[in-house]
């Protein structure tokens, strides 16, 4: 029987069908958009290769567009309607009901499948892959973490692709907190795979949560040429190096960055893309500067896209993206769609496929995390900061459920700080301040926040010196930028 690469037997698949399948793998583990035409490959040289028709529909859902989602949902179900599913080997059988779970919109059954199927199959690296991005889509850091630790032992230390499983690895122990261990996973990953971006990214990930400005500048500095172009990864690696400068004082860096690298008029338009744009203006917003041209071309980006409901983490940054611009009934109208949706009695099921596709496990998202937090941007751009706190402060240890890494979803934690210290909740303000120093002592804005507080609280000793430490942080960043 054929096998891919890593041995895994393939199921009505030709010699040729197996090396597209291998170069797909090979293309996605190193986020290369070479991934699509080697699926199109395979599709083409073997329709009956079940592996072949679930990558396709795995590749349909990771980038979040709605669009590509139902397009691939119906040529799954063709193809599907056909196989009698029973005659199938297990691993077959389990992708294709992990590729029909995500399909049917229920992200967490697919990703619940995919850690079954790896406990068989550890050395699936398509398995492996997929299950990890389900894992950050639903903000599990645990299984994040442990799908891939779980599998490693199965990877022998002379495959060349052991160290693509440890730049996962990587990326599991940053986000569950385990920073010296994932910084020494990443550049052990790295160093085996210099192009592994998805590696990069997670040491890029340890320094900005431990306020490590200057490595992480260096970092990246350093490896440039490894992550800055052709990848699918390139656009979001340069929107944390803009977040190094923010933390350097240097926001004309930052938007010089938005500007070349995170959106133009040559951007594709792309919902990955276009949230890290709105993050980015975000902060700077939250920072005093209003880079209002910027706001207006990237609220018309996520206009023009007129998205139906399929994925909350989205639709947080298209109101943000609005409310950034002015334009605060664009927000509101959004806003009140989704509420309609919720409200409608089918909106968890796929009774109509083309417009609900994506919507079991994006329900809950919606109305527990998405909703609240789009009313509390919203409020904030309407100068209600009270209204920030009361919707934030009960979601700031759950934001994890809609998705997103710790280092995006901070964007609503500085809103929901911003708001606090403008609204004279002096006491929440502390607490978040403190627990923010504690995690973050060399970072910039948190420094310059309890000068925020401090001047509310009358207190001009402590703003002055809470201000030094801001002054000293942002210098070490700056002149790590000014080696560049």
């Amino acid at each position: 029987m054929v096998t891919d690469r890593y041995g895994n037997p393939l199921h009505a698949c030709t010699p040729e069908t197996a090396g597209h399948l291998d170069r797909a793998v090979e293309a996605l583990l190193h986020f290369r958009p070479e991934v699509e035409q080697a699926v199109d490959d395979a599709l083409r040289s073997g329709p009956a290769s079940p592996l072949a028709q679930c990558f396709a529909a795995y590749l349909g859902m990771l980038g979040t567009e709605p669009a590509e989602a139902v397009t691939a949902r119906r040529r799954f179900d063709r193809y599907a309607a056909g196989v009698d599913v029973l005659s199938l080997p297990p691993r077959e059988r389990m992708h294709l009901a992990a590729a029909a779970a995500w399909l049917a919109g229920d992200l967490r059954r697919a990703a619940g499948l995919l850690e079954e199927l790896s406990l068989a199959y550890p050395r699936d690296a398509l398995a492996l892959a997929v299950g990890h991005q389900l894992d950050f889509f639903t903000g599990d850091a645990v299984r994040l973490r442990d799908r891939i630790g779980g599998a490693l032992s199965a990877w022998d230390t002379a495959d060349p692709h052991r160290g693509l499983v440890l730049g996962m690895y990587a990326f599991g122990l940053e986000e569950s907190g385990h920073y010296r261990l994932a910084e020494e996973a990443g550049l052990a990953a790295v160093e085996q795979n210099p192009r592994d971006v998805w590696a990069i990214h997670a040491v890029v990930h340890t320094y900005e949560m431990q306020g490590r400005v200057a490595e992480g500048i260096g970092y990246l500095d350093a490896r440039r040429a490894d992550w800055a172009q052709d990848n699918y990864l390139d656009v979001h690696n340069w929107w944390h190096y803009a977040l190094y400068a923010l933390e350097a004082g240097d926001t004309d860096t930052a938007l010089r960055i938005y500007d070349a690298s995170l959106h133009h008029d040559d951007s594709s338009g792309l919902a990955m893309e276009l949230l890290d744009a709105a993050a980015l203006l975000w902060r700077i917003r939250l920072a005093g500067a209003e880079p209002t041209s910027r706001w207006q071309a990237l609220a018309d980006a996520w206009a023009a896209r007129a998205d139906p409901p399929f994925y909350a983490f989205n639709d947080v940054h298209a109101v943000m993206s609005y409310v950034g611009a002015g334009r605060l009934e664009e927000a509101a109208r959004l806003i009140a769609d989704r509420r309609r949706w919720l409200d409608r009695p089918d909106s968890g099921t796929l009774a109509d496929a083309d417009a609900d596709a994506g919507t079991v496990t994006n329900r809950r998202m919606t109305a527990e995390i998405g909703l609240p937090a789009c009313e509390a941007l919203l409020a904030h751009g309407r100068g209600d900061h009270a209204a920030v706190v009361e919707l934030l402060w009960p979601l700031r240890r759950r934001l994890h459920e809609f998705g997103g890494s710790h280092a995006q979803r901070d964007a609503l934690q500085r809103t929901l700080l911003d708001s606090a210290i403008a609204a004279g909740r002096h006491e929440q303000a502390r607490v978040l301040i403190s627990e923010r120093i504690g995690l973050r002592p060399d970072s910039s804005y948190n420094w310059s926040a309890r000068a925020r507080l401090a001047d509310g609280l009358g207190d001009a000793a402590l703003a002055a010196g809470a201000r030094d430490r801001a002054r000293e942080a942002a210098a070490a960043a700056a002149e790590a930028l000014r080696a560049r």
